[in-house]
């Protein structure tokens, strides 16, 4: 109980700075408001917030139960994760968070948070290969490297039969 209390802690922390507050910033410097009517880009973005919420909550509870840890680098799971979301890629959480940056921008058109949106992508993947990949392959070895050879880093393949 006491991992799912540190995961949502950090969920949480995480969410509100990175897709909440630096956001609203972009928005607050930009001028940016809420839009006074509701068309098709806010319908778009707001199912593309509520899917990528949805897979980001995801893969916390399946890191959760299933790697007994938090998406957090200092509190990791302690079983390697391929069950889930992360049966189909391995970088789930990191789409969930991007799809919600991306739905933000559709629904405000703003091109600086889709410019964020670029960046937050630029900096996830380059956290993936230089640390997350490397760390996975020491903490988990063969398994990990079956798990890398048979899932593709951030679009699902298609599978081989």
């Amino acid at each position: 109980m006491f991992v799912l209390v540190r995961a949502i802690t950090y969920a949480a922390l995480f969410i509100g700075f990175v897709l909440v507050y630096l956001p609203r910033r972009f928005l607050s410097w930009s001028g940016i408001v809420a839009p006074a009517t509701t068309g098709a880009p806010q319908v778009a973005g707001m199912l593309t917030v509520t899917i990528g919420t949805a897979i980001a909550l995801w893969c916390v509870f399946t890191l959760v139960f299933i790697g007994k840890g938090t998406p957090a680098p200092f509190d990791p799971p302690r079983n390697l994760v391929i069950r889930g979301p992360y049966r189909f890629v391995r970088n789930p959480m990191y789409i969930g968070a991007g799809m919600t940056l991306a739905g933000a921008a559709l629904y405000y058109q703003s091109l600086s948070i889709f410019i964020y949106t670029c960046l937050f992508f630029l900096a996830t993947h380059l956290f993936v290969v230089l640390y997350e990949e490397p760390t996975l392959r020491r903490t988990f070895r063969d398994e990990y490297e079956a798990y890398f050879d048979r899932v593709s880093r951030w679009l699902p393949r298609p599978s081989k039969k």
